[in-house]
């Protein structure tokens, strides 16, 4: 099954992440429909585009746009799928809703004009920040910014991503405004609710 210029994916588990399970036992994180921030972001290519080239092919997991699997209540109150919802457990993803890929057996790669940054950790004694604004480490990177190179990015411009229990920004590329030298105190940061302990 193929769509004409648009991904067909599946979600990988469930559309939220609202719940977990701690000792066999089923633990409701969330109850509204309405939050984003638990809206699952993670699919499995079904198809790729039939117009225009792409390296990633069914199998594939992609990280996506949180309004792709999303559930809303409309302006009267009733429950709506998103506009990329086509039929169970299937939804479309246009090409700008997608943020990274990660073939089977490989490691993830962000699609073009894409990075994903970890924060640092703040180490400063007194501030109430538990991560340094504006910095972090390429995780997911290319031939220009390799995953752990030391960057500066615009506040504001990074999105917040849980990736395989770890924290991560998708920082677009012209927002990345400078490319540091390590100076050997750097510590990645990654609160512990990411990473489910």
């Amino acid at each position: 099954m193929r769509s004409l210029y648009n991904f067909i994916v599946t979600p990988k588990g469930a559309r939220t992440t609202s719940k977990t399970e701690i000792d066999g036992k089923e633990l409701m994180l969330n109850t509204e429909l309405q939050n984003h921030q638990y809206v699952n972001r993670v699919g499995i290519v079904i198809g790729t585009p039939i117009i225009g080239e792409t390296e990633i092919k069914p199998g594939d997991e992609i990280i996506v746009h949180h309004n792709v699997f999303r559930r809303f209540y409309d302006v009267r109150g009733k429950e709506k799928n998103s506009s990329s919802y086509f039929e169970e457990d299937m939804y479309f993803v246009t090409p700008d809703q997608l943020y990274a890929h990660k073939p089977p057996g490989s490691i993830w790669q962000p699609t073009e004009g894409f990075y994903f940054v970890k924060p640092l950790k703040n180490n400063e004694a007194f501030t109430t920040n538990k991560e340094i604004v504006g910095q972090g480490i390429i995780k997911f990177g290319d031939e220009n910014l390799p995953p752990g190179t030391l960057v500066g990015f615009t506040p504001g411009a990074e999105y917040e991503f849980i990736i395989d229990n770890e924290r991560l920004y998708r920082v677009p590329l012209q927002s990345i405004t400078i490319k540091y030298e390590y100076q050997g105190n750097e510590e990645e940061y990654n609160p512990s609710w990411a990473s489910g302990s």
